[in-house]
């Protein structure tokens, strides 16, 4: 029986990150994935293949779109190969995956291919392509999450569909009707708009991104509608059909009426759930919550001393990023150091274009707080980069301390906000002013000087250039 110091379950974001940081800290690590290829959900199905369709897609809708105005000719019609662009999709997964298993033997990281379930808190059961019992000293769970359903809906992944089917479908849509307006169902019904199908948002909720700050929510409503989204706040679905190849969606509007929409597609995007199927994690004393989560301390300790648990499959946000962050912590702490994570650091994106990303207090919370805060916004058409780029959808909003003036949240909506964010957490990371950033040189002309913008707005209640 082969003997470790760590044994990782998971390879996604949170569980090979956590295997190479205990390897580089001298711990005998395997790591074990019940899937052929490592990454877990994140580098295979989620964040990576998404964002290579979102932007395939984006190229197509600028030529067909903006392309003349910038003064560009293409002879004859611009068409779609979705076959082609789903191959493309996957070769970015393929060396993307395969970059990881090139870490794991940089790292010298044993890796096992199967399902991990646990024997007892230190003996784990590998089933599947490897079938063998490992011996673990400790313990990082990294199972991750699923899409969730509602217990009303037969998914045959054919019409009735999740994310992962969204990546692979071999034809465009004529009309996809989206349940869900989070972050899944917007980023891939907004690639299948831009190639040409009709799309039908139906979320339960007010507002689309309901847990991002109101105003990211009201201005990504009004570009999506511009591009011909079809939204439906306030709806709670009822009933999923398949007649042929139609589906039927049943709900009931916010007065209570019953709507009907019939599409060709229906993709349900209504979260994701921990996966912990198999783990066995009562074999080790292992604690699931109610919502089927790892019960863990501040540490990421689990009920059993020597397992922790990480990313999607505990409490929190589930975040490629935070995962990571997760496992470096996890890691490290078992080496004897004192790692921390600020959640509140954490930043969300919606990679849609514009693209929305936030991070710290919205106004909703910073109000239900008693909060005293100032608020400075800055629109992006009024940067010239903005108008050079024909990108002017959009604003950079920063919540700052009435009283200390230190940045307390940092909302936008804006090409590039996923990069641009980086600023906003550095600033925050360091507790800095709104002031501080007003007073830094921004690059012009650059999309960040929204940023300093706003911050000046914040600061002395009036930006430059507006």
């Amino acid at each position: 029986m082969s003997t470790y110091d760590v044994a990782v379950i998971g390879s996604g974001p949170g569980g090979y990150v956590a295997a190479i940081r205990c390897a580089q800290l001298g711990m005998k690590t395997a790591i074990i994935e019940k899937y052929s290829t490592l990454g877990g959900t994140c580098l295979n199905v989620g964040c990576i293949p998404s964002k290579a369709l979102l932007d395939s897609s984006h190229h197509y809708e600028h030529a067909v779109k903006h392309f003349e105005d910038h003064g560009i000719e293409v002879p004859g019609e611009v068409k779609v190969n979705l076959e082609k662009m789903i191959a493309r999709k996957q070769a970015v997964v393929d060396q993307t995956t395969g970059g990881i298993d090139f870490l794991m033997k940089k790292n010298k990281i044993d890796v096992y291919e199967g399902v991990g379930s646990f024997k007892d808190a230190t003996h784990i059961l590998v089933e599947g392509k490897d079938k063998t019992e490992i011996e673990a000293k400790y313990t990082i769970i990294a199972t991750g999450s699923k899409p969730s359903n509602l217990p009303f809906i037969n998914l045959d992944k054919e019409r009735i569909i999740t994310s992962t089917e969204a990546l692979e479908l071999k034809e465009v849509p004529k009309h996809m009707i989206v349940i869900g307006g989070g972050v899944i169902g917007l980023e891939l019904g907004q690639v299948y708009r831009r190639l040409g199908s009709e799309v039908t948002i139906v979320e339960y909720m007010d507002r689309l991104i309901p847990t991002m700050d109101a105003g990211l929510s009201k201005e990504l409503t009004k570009v999506f509608k511009k591009a011909k989204f079809k939204v439906n706040t306030s709806h709670q679905v009822k009933s999923v059909e398949r007649e042929g190849d139609e589906v039927v969606v049943k709900a009931n509007n916010k007065k209570g009426e019953e709507v009907e929409f019939r599409g060709d597609y229906c993709l349900v995007s209504v979260g994701r759930r921990p996966y912990t199927d198999g783990l066995n994690a009562e074999a080790a004393g292992v604690k699931i919550d109610e919502r089927g989560r790892v019960e863990v301390n501040d540490h990421l300790q689990t009920s059993v001393s020597n397992i922790y648990a990480i990313g999607d499959v505990v409490k929190g946000a589930m975040l490629a990023h935070k995962a990571s962050e997760e496992g470096v912590l996890v890691a490290e702490t078992i080496a004897g150091q004192k790692p921390h994570i600020d959640y509140n650091l954490i930043p969300g994106v919606v990679y849609t274009w514009p693209e929305v990303a936030a991070v710290g207090k919205t106004e909703e919370e910073l109000k239900e707080a008693g909060v005293e805060y100032k608020s400075g916004q800055f629109p992006m058409r009024a940067l010239g980069r903005s108008r050079a780029s024909m990108d002017i959808d959009g604003f950079v909003k920063i919540l700052a301390d009435k009283n200390t003036d230190e940045i307390l949240g940092v909302h936008m909506i804006g090409a590039r906000a996923a990069d641009m964010i980086a600023e906003a957490v550095v600033a925050m990371e360091y507790r800095a002013s709104a002031e501080d950033i007003a007073r830094m040189s921004h690059a012009h002309p650059t999309f960040t000087e929204a940023i300093k913008e706003a911050a000046l707005a914040a600061t002395d209640d009036i930006a430059l250039h507006v």
